[in-house]
């Protein structure tokens, strides 16, 4: 996402209040269920068929035609939100990096903003002591005393506004967050990318990194930036993303070694482990009531995906 100048088109506004319900995306073990589907004939068209997993070559492209349009189209206009909730993502690593989230989050919080942010950190930032939320809040505080707005009301309003988020928020409360902002490298994107499965807020990206293909804005005009995003609106660089299952093999019943009496002892799982055939696990043939493989989570990611052999790749 990029702040533009005067759009050709005019303005286009869309209407993004923050929703704290617990709304948005199922977590993964409701889409586990609507994995395997039949396939789709050909000939079948319709509201039905586009919810499917499996949709035709030619829904394929249409589908893909329509995203490069809508890409196209969100381009060469602005849009306008109505930012309450910011979502604010770093590496918890960098102790430097700590400190620019902190005076991120004191700007985003203090007075001069003509509106009350709410700022989601993660919680692990909020209870870090070089980040001392305790003492940001007082800062603010102190400023809203100087200028004589201090109240228990107003009190309270400075800390509820700061506020810790954590995985399972984004993943089934994404529609809580009207704005992400990312410090960091192209990882740091990435990760964001990963924590919003179904429903990603719009992200902008300030580079602190070594690599900056997915970032695009200094930190040092992070004021500036930020201040031309929320009043004069943003265009949007809509990306395609990869969705992977995880498939885990499955021991077939035939080849389970049991001792009627006792169950399966440890020989007999011994034997059974050394009786295992990979090349049958992966493309073995599947029955009726059998299956070599399951499910284990499906995930929805930017650019690339990778097969981690774990620490014992020789096994």
């Amino acid at each position: 996402m990029e702040p533009k100048g005067t759009a050709k088109n005019g303005y286009s506004v869309l209407d993004n209040p923050s929703d704290t319900s617990d709304v948005g995306q199922v977590d993964e073990k409701h889409w586990k269920v609507g994995i395997v589907q039949p396939s789709i004939d050909s000939e079948t068209t319709g509201a039905d068929a586009m919810h499917s997993r499996l949709l035709t070559k030619k829904q394929l492209s249409d589908m893909a035609w329509g995203v490069r349009e809508l890409s196209r189209r969100l381009g060469s206009m602005r849009l306008k939100f109505k930012v309450k909730s910011i979502f604010v993502l770093a590496k918890i690593q960098d102790p430097d990096l700590l400190l620019k989230v902190r005076q991120l989050t004191k700007w985003l919080l203090s007075r001069e903003r003509g509106s009350r942010y709410t700022v989601y950190v993660q919680r692990e930032i909020k209870d870090n002591k070089k980040f001392d939320a305790t003492g940001l809040l007082e800062e603010l505080k102190k400023d809203y005393a100087e200028a004589g707005e201090m109240s228990e009301e107003a009190n309270k309003d400075i800390t509820s506004r700061l506020r810790p988020w954590d995985e399972h928020m984004c993943r089934t409360r994404p529609h809580t967050f009207d704005f992400v902002i990312t410090l960091g490298g192209d990882g740091t994107v990435l990760y964001a990318s990963w924590l919003f499965q179904r429903i990603v807020p719009p992200v902008l990206s300030f580079s602190l990194g070594s690599l900056g293909f997915l970032t695009k804005f200094d930190f040092e005009d992070y004021q500036k930036t930020l201040n031309s995003a929320f009043t004069d609106g943003v265009t949007v660089s809509l990306r395609l993303r990869f969705e992977a299952t995880i498939m885990r093999s499955q021991k077939k019943k035939s080849n389970l070694v049991t001792d009627s009496a006792s169950g399966t002892n440890e020989e007999d799982e011994e034997l059974l482990q050394r009786k295992r055939d990979l090349v049958e696990e992966l493309v073995g043939e599947e029955k009726d009531d059998e299956h070599t493989h399951r499910p284990d989570g499906t995930y929805e990611i930017l650019n690339e995906v990778v097969v981690d052999r774990g620490p014992s790749p020789s096994k």
